[in-house]
C-alpha cells in the first residue's frame, strides 16, 4: 500500500466517525451552536465537520480543530475519542483528586457491569459491544480521577 492510499484510508475512517459523532450529538441533545460558542470555531465549520444530511461527507476535522473542541470541552471525552484509532481514549486530566468523584464513577462502573450480565442486556450474560466500549470510558475516567 502506498503512503496516500494509507492517507486516504485514515480520512475515510475519520469521516466516517464524524458522522457517528454527529448521530451521537444528536441522540444527546447536544445544540451544534453551543459546541461552535464553546470552541470558538464558527457554526459553518463545526456543521462542515458534522454534518447531519446523511448523503453529506464530512470534511476532514484538522488537529487545530479538535484541539479548539477540547481546550473549549465543547465535546464530551467519549465523542472526541471516537476520532482516534481503536484502542485509544481522550482523557482530560484532573488537576487534583476528586475522592468524591472517584467515588461516584467507581459505583457507576458496579452499575454498568452489573447491567451488563443481566440475561436482558445487549448479549445477555456475556458484555457485548457497546457494554464494553461504556466500561471501558468508565475505567479511563477513573483512572483519570485518580491521576
Amino acid at each position: 500500500m502506498r503512503p496516500n492510499e494509507i492517507m486516504s484510508d485514515a480520512n475515510s475512517i475519520v469521516r466516517e466517525r464524524q458522522l457517528v459523532i454527529r448521530r451521537e450529538i444528536d441522540r444527546r441533545g447536544i445544540a451544534l451552536k453551543a459546541v461552535a460558542l464553546d470552541s470558538n470555531l464558527p457554526y459553518t465549520t463545526i456543521l462542515s465537520y458534522f454534518p447531519g444530511e446523511k448523503d453529506k461527507t464530512p470534511a476532514t476535522i484538522p488537529a487545530s480543530a479538535i484541539f479548539a473542541i477540547c481546550e473549549g470541552d465543547a465535546l464530551p471525552a467519549d465523542l472526541i475519542s471516537l476520532l482516534l484509532p481503536n484502542g485509544w481514549l481522550a482523557v482530560k486530566a484532573p488537576e487534583t483528586i476528586d475522592h468524591d468523584e472517584l467515588c461516584t464513577l467507581a459505583e457507576e462502573y458496579v452499575t454498568k457491569k452489573t447491567a451488563a450480565h443481566r440475561l436482558d442486556s445487549e448479549c445477555g450474560r456475556d458484555i457485548g459491544p457497546n457494554e464494553d466500549a461504556s466500561l471501558t470510558a468508565t475505567v479511563v475516567q477513573l483512572r483519570a480521577a485518580a491521576a
